[in-house]
């Protein structure tokens, strides 16, 4: 991969990891218009470290909330700081299961399966209609609520299913307000993610090669700056209900996607 084709799946990957139109998808259809051919291990390696990257902005956005967590967490009371890292665990189980038990067949799923990524934009593109017709509430994520959002997260890990969309969809259907949704779902993949990389380096999986450093470099970085401006940009969208413009632009990119696998 070339230096210009990871600083265009860098700039992807942040904008869609917040919009809620699948980075995952965005990334394996840019992946095929580019013509990159990596193995599935390969490509999945580039599109963890560009999750870590958009780990680390919503780390940047949020870090007033995650400081006054960690005070929270310090206090050793329970309180609403310590209650909301035990939702955020409670959310995770789902996906952790999901990474350990299914992390091969998951593989090789990012291998430039377009048909599957088309289809599941489509899947996402359902949910955001849904959930921009909910009313807005001031109910905040219950320890159940957590759970069902974490299993729409574990889903998620399929290519073409935004994890944004799939997890602020089912916080809003489940009566959550808009705005504690978009925090929750952001917050919630961050150890996740913290999470696999650790996992994965600790386990020697991911090896950096040097003519490979230099674009997972270009990509991280285009990625975080990128992740910025989209993680703000959505926290306003979610709040103002303008989920259903995503949802057409789904509707669009996972037919062109179902197509362009069709044809080929």
């Amino acid at each position: 991969m070339d230096i210009i084709d990871a600083l265009i799946l860098g700039i992807i990957q942040g904008l869609t990891e917040f919009l809620p139109v699948s980075s995952s998808g965005h990334l394996e259809l840019g992946k095929a218009i580019l013509g990159d051919h990596s193995i599935p291990k390969e490509s999945l390696l580039f599109t963890v470290v560009l999750h870590f990257a958009t780990a680390l902005s919503t780390i940047v956005v949020f870090r007033k909330d995650i400081v006054e967590i960690i005070k929270g967490l310090l206090s050793f009371k329970w309180n609403d700081d310590t209650k909301f890292i035990a939702k955020i665990v409670v959310s995770m189980i789902p996906a952790v299961v999901i990474g350990l038990f299914f992390e091969q067949q998951l593989e090789q799923l990012f291998g430039g399966n377009i048909l599957l990524v088309g289809c599941m934009l489509i899947f996402t593109a359902i949910l955001l209609f849904l959930a921009d017709k909910a009313k807005n509430t001031n109910k905040k994520v219950s320890f159940k609520n957590a759970f069902v959002i974490g299993i729409s997260q574990a889903i998620a890990m399929l290519p073409g299913i935004s994890r944004s969309g799939a997890t602020i969809s089912t916080s809003v259907l489940l009566g959550n307000d808009k705005t504690k949704a978009a925090r929750f779902s952001f917050l919630m993949v961050v150890p996740l993610i913290l999470g696999k990389i650790a996992k994965d380096i600790l386990s020697g999986e991911l090896t950096y090669e040097s003519h490979n450093f230099t674009s997972l470099s270009i990509g991280f970085v285009a990625a975080f700056v990128a992740g910025l401006f989209a993680c703000t940009w959505m926290i306003t969208l979610v709040k103002n209900s303008k989920l259903s413009y995503f949802a057409i632009y789904c509707v669009i990119v996972g037919v062109v996607a179902i197509g362009f696998a069709l044809l080929n």
